[in-house]
């Protein structure tokens, strides 16, 4: 016989050629010398170094300890004194009684939503997050569930978890931001045959993201056709002339005739128009032509408007010197001034004819 002592906070387990027999709690005790004593710390979780069922056969040693079986499609969230220490796979666990409290939270993996007494809190541990499907709906987002490939709900902006399951589950997010689209190089004929390059621009944003995501494939592909086709029977109602004199009026008239068609696609149009015509370059180089010409006879307008004022005014001044002797005689001085003003010196030749001349032109009275 051998003595051993099982001190407080363990447990310890006797075999006898590798068969269990008893479970010895704190105390001493006399054992066999063909017995051998395994000390478990109950602090500890519980490894059993034999079959577990053959075990818990010892009612003294199952009352000592919680069993915990773990189902093919579950998982259990693990706590010791509140506080949570990991996750138990399928299986059957054992745990001491006593020095630890610990608990445990069962999950059904086999649903795909999660309990709504779980501490979200715990789906960020890095154990659980391997169990779990998470998507991300941004603020200018709708997310838009499908369940096994079927519509099943819409979700607003959050983050949202599921349990990882042969249960398909996906969520497809549509941008309700304003957007735009480019529709650009559109070779298109006028009604007068003129072949034009347009570029065109619409702004416009998701109203129903159901109609847009689920009941129309490539609605923005879509939405491109649309506005295409707008654009290219406006532009071949009128004749070049007509279209670039009313070239702002092709946003409010597309606008119209789409915005019906837009709305089943589940979207609104907020604004568009065209941003360039490029004409061909024959056509470009005529419109120039005419465009100098139409300069050019403003511009011969304006002279010829200017001549005349002018000439009238010359005429105005005529008879008002006619019917006025002293008017013309300071017109003449003012004339001479203006020319003395350039003369340093005058040299005369000649007899008494050019000073009685000059005599008559600087004497008022005369």
């Amino acid at each position: 016989m051998r003595k051993v002592i099982i001190n407080a906070g363990n447990v310890g387990l006797v075999f006898r050629k590798e068969a269990y027999k008893r479970v010895l709690t704190e105390g001493s005790y006399w054992i066999a010398l063909n017995e051998r004593v395994i000390v478990f710390n109950m602090a500890k979780p519980f490894v059993p170094p034999v079959d577990l069922n053959i075990l818990l056969r010892d009612k003294v040693l199952a009352a000592l300890l919680t069993i915990i079986k773990v189902a093919d499609n579950e998982i259990a969230l693990k706590f010791e004194d509140g506080i949570f220490k990991g996750v138990l796979v399928p299986g059957k666990y054992a745990f001491w009684k006593g020095l630890t409290d610990y608990t445990f939270t069962m999950v059904d993996l086999g649903v795909k939503e999660i309990p709504d007494d779980l501490d979200k809190n715990l789906l960020v541990k890095p154990e659980i997050a391997t169990y779990l499907r998470a998507y991300t709906v941004e603020s200018f987002e709708k997310g838009i569930m499908f369940v096994d490939g079927k519509f099943e709900k819409m979700l607003d902006p959050g983050i949202y978890f599921f349990w990882k399951n042969a249960i398909p589950v996906s969520v497809v997010k549509a941008d309700l931001r304003q957007l735009q689209l480019e529709v650009s190089g559109q070779e298109i004929l006028t009604r007068d045959k003129a072949a034009l390059r347009v570029n065109f621009y619409a702004q416009y944003r998701i109203s129903d993201a159901v109609k847009a995501v689920v009941e129309c494939k490539e609605y923005d592909k879509q939405l491109y056709i649309l506005m295409q086709l707008a654009l290219r029977e406006y532009i071949g109602m009128y004749a070049l002339d007509e279209l670039l004199e009313n070239k702002e009026s092709v946003a409010k008239s597309i606008l119209k005739n789409t915005g019906e068609p837009a709305a089943r696609l589940g979207v609104e149009i907020v604004a568009c128009g065209i941003r360039d015509i490029i004409l061909p370059g024959e056509v470009k180089d005529i419109m120039n032509q005419v465009l100098i010409a139409e300069k050019k006879a403003q511009a011969n307008i304006i002279t010829r408007r200017e001549e005349t004022a002018s000439t009238r005014s010359l005429l105005n001044t005529a008879k008002l010197m006619e019917d006025n002797a002293m008017l013309f005689k300071l017109k003449e001085m003012e004339y001479v001034e203006k020319i003395a003003d350039k003369i340093n010196t005058i040299s005369l030749s000649g007899g008494n004819q050019i000073i009685d001349q000059l005599r008559d032109i600087f004497s008022p009275g005369k």
